[in-house]
C-alpha cells in the first residue's frame, strides 16, 4: 500500500516518488545523498540554480509518525565526520575523502536517527578534523559555508561550520548533526541564533565516528524549534536520557550583565528575569576561579591548572588515532608522500608532538576539575535532577566578518565557561533570545546578529535541560527561530534579496 502524496509513473509502470531539489547557496554541504533502502547511501550528483550542490528532499507527506517512528520525515543533514554506509567521509580533508574506501557502518548517533525515520538529506561542511578555523586563510581544502544572519558574511564558527549555516538558512532543513569537542555546536547555535546542545559526555557511542579527543568529544544538534529538537536527542541518546519537569530554583549566573547597557544586554537581562519568575527561583553571581582557589588552597589556581589541558588532550589524543595512521596509509598508497592538511591542525599536531607531558596529565587535570565541579555548582539534586541551573553568555551580536586576514594559526590554550561543560562532562545548551544592531563593515549599513544565552546543569540532566526549554518556549518566553537573514523575522538572506523563485 502506497503512502499518501505524489507520485510519477513511467511507461513500464514504475512508481516514482516526488523529491525537490534545493540549491545549497550557502555552502553548507558537500554531498547530497539518498537512501538506497538496505541500510546504505549513495551519493546523488545533482545540480541547480545557485553555483553549487542540489540537495534531494522528499515531499513530507510520505511520511507519518508514529511511537516507533518519532521523527518521520525530519530532514537533517549530518556533520562530514560520522561514517554512513555506502559514503565517504571527508573528515574536511580531499586527501582523506579519496584515500579511504565509502564507509562499511554507519556511526550510532547516526543510525539511531534513521531508525527513528529521520531523512538523512547529505553530509555537511566540517572544518578540518573538526579542529576551530576561522576565514580567511584557514579553511583551505573546503570553503567554509556561510552564515545567513545580518549582511551574511559573518564567521560561522566551527567545527560544525555546515550544520549551523544550513539550519539557519534552510526552512527544508530541519536539523543537523554535530559535534562538540571544546565548542563545535555551541559555536555555530550561538553565532546563527539556533538551540544547540553539548550533551553530557557519553550518551551515545561514537564508533565509526572521527575523534579529536575521546574523552571529551560529543554528538550535538543544532535546530531552529525546540520540539523537533528534544524529539532528535530522544531519538538519538535513546534510555540515556531522561526527560524530567522538575527543575531547580537556584540559578548561578557566571559574569552575567547586570543593566540594559546594550541592546544585547537588555535582551540577557530580561531573559534572566523571565527565568527567575517561571521558576520562582533565586539568583546568585558565581565566580568559579574563585571559588576553586577558595576550596582547594594547596592547589595552583584553575586558570594555571587548565591552561594547557585542552590543547593537550585535542592534540596529543588526534595525533596518536587520526594523524599517525593518516600518514602511514597515504604514504603507503603514495610513495612515501605526505597528504595535505590545512594550517590550523598543522600547527596544533606540531605542538603536540612537542609536548613533552604526557596525555595523562590532561586526564587528570580534567579529572580534578570535574570532581570539583560535580560536587559544587553542578551538583546532582534527588528533586530536580540538578541542584542549580548555571547560565553563561552566548553570543552579543559581535560582529566577526570573514574577509579580513589573520595571524598564523595558535594553539587554543585557557580556560573560559565555554570550558567548563567540556571538563566536567555536563550539558551545556543554547538558547536563542533575539538579535541586536551592528555596524557592518561589509553593507556600510546598520545590520543584526543573533544574541544567546547557554545553560549547563548537572551530568545526565539532559532531559530536564530539554523540557524546561520546550516549556519556555511554549510560555513565549523563548521563540522559534527563523531561518533565513534573520533569526526573529526570517526574510531572504541579503545576497539571494530579489532572486528569481523556483
Amino acid at each position: 500500500m502506497l503512502n499518501p502524496g505524489p507520485y510519477f509513473i513511467n511507461a513500464a509502470g514504475q512508481l516514482y516518488e516526488a523529491w525537490r531539489l534545493f540549491s545549497d547557496v550557502q555552502g553548507a554541504f558537500t554531498e547530497s545523498v539518498t537512501a538506497n533502502g538496505d541500510g546504505s547511501y549513495s551519493v546523488l550528483p545533482a545540480g541547480t540554480v545557485g553555483q553549487k550542490l542540489a540537495i534531494a528532499v522528499p515531499s513530507r507527506l510520505y511520511y507519518t509518525k508514529t511511537a516507533d517512528k518519532p521523527l518521520a520525515g525530519v530532514r537533517i543533514g549530518i556533520k562530514d565526520i560520522y561514517d554512513i554506509k555506502g559514503l565517504r567521509t571527508s573528515n574536511g580533508n580531499r586527501a582523506w575523502y579519496w584515500l579511504y574506501p565509502p564507509a562499511e557502518n554507519t556511526a550510532p548517533p547516526v543510525q539511531n536517527l534513521i531508525d527513528a525515520g529521520a531523512v538523512i538529506v547529505g553530509k555537511m561542511i566540517t572544518s578540518q578534523f573538526a579542529n576551530g578555523e576561522v576565514a580567511t586563510a584557514d579553511w583551505v581544502d573546503y570553503h567554509e559555508a556561510f552564515n545567513p544572519r545580518g549582511d551574511g558574511y559573518q564567521d560561522t564558527s566551527s567545527s560544525s561550520s555546515g550544520g549551523g549555516a544550513g539550519t539557519a538558512s534552510y526552512s527544508w532543513l530541519d536539523l543537523s548533526l554535530g559535534s562538540d569537542t571544546g565548542g563545535s555546536v555551541r559555536g555555530p547555535s550561538q553565532v546563527q541564533g539556533l538551540f544547540g546542545n553539548r550533551p553530557s559526555h557519553g550518551l551515545v557511542s561514537l564508533d565509526h565516528t572521527m575523534p579529536l579527543s575521546p574523552v571529551l568529544d560529543t554528538p550535538g544538534l543544532l535546530a531552529r524549534h525546540p520540539v523537533t529538537w528534544m524529539e532528535a536527542a530522544k531519538a538519538m541518546y535513546g534510555p540515556n536520557i531522561t526527560v524530567s519537569d522538575t527543575y531547580p530554583t537556584k540559578i548561578q549566573t557566571l559574569s552575567w550583565p547586570t543593566s540594559a547597557s546594550s541592546p544585547a544586554n537588555a535582551l540577557l537581562v530580561d531573559f534572566l528575569g523571565n527565568l527567575t519568575n517561571y521558576l520562582q527561583a533565586n539568583v546568585t553571581a558565581y565566580n568559579v576561579t574563585a571559588a576553586f582557589s577558595a576550596d582547594n588552597p594547596t592547589l595552583a589556581p584553575l586558570t594555571t591548572i587548565m591552561n594547557l589541558t585542552y590543547a593537550l588532550l585535542i592534540t596529543k589524543q588526534q595525533i596518536e588515532l587520526v594523524r599517525k595512521p593518516f600518514y602511514a596509509d597515504y604514504a603507503a598508497k603514495h610513495d612515501g608522500r605526505r597528504p595535505f592538511v590545512n594550517p590550523v591542525p598543522l600547527a596544533r599536531w606540531g605542538w603536540g608532538e612537542n609536548q613533552t607531558i604526557p596525555v595523562e596529565e590532561g586526564i587528570a587535570n580534567k579529572t580534578i576539575f570535574m570532581d570539583w565541579a560535580n560536587s559544587t555548582f553542578l551538583a546532582p539534586s534527588v528533586s530536580s535532577c540538578s541542584d542549580s541551573l548555571v547560565m553563561y553568555v552566548g553570543s552579543t551580536a559581535r560582529a566577526n566578518p570573514r574577509n579580513v586576514y589573520l595571524d598564523e594559526p595558535g594553539v587554543p590554550f585557557g580556560f573560559s565557561s565555554s570550558r567548563i561543560s567540556v571538563m566536567a562532562e555536563v550539558p551545556d545548551f543554547v538558547v536563542p533570545l533575539g538579535e541586536a544592531p551592528y555596524n557592518s563593515t561589509i553593507t556600510g549599513h546598520v545590520e543584526y546578529l543573533p544574541v544567546t544565552a547557554n545553560l549547563m546543569a548537572a551530568k545526565g540532566c539532559d532531559g530536564m535541560l530539554f523540557s524546561l526549554i520546550e516549556e519556555l518556549h511554549a510560555a513565549g518566553i523563548l521563540k522559534t527561530a527563523m531561518s533565513g537573514r534573520s533569526g526573529v523575522t526570517g526574510g531572504e538572506i541579503l545576497l539571494r534579496r530579489g532572486e528569481m523563485e523556483y
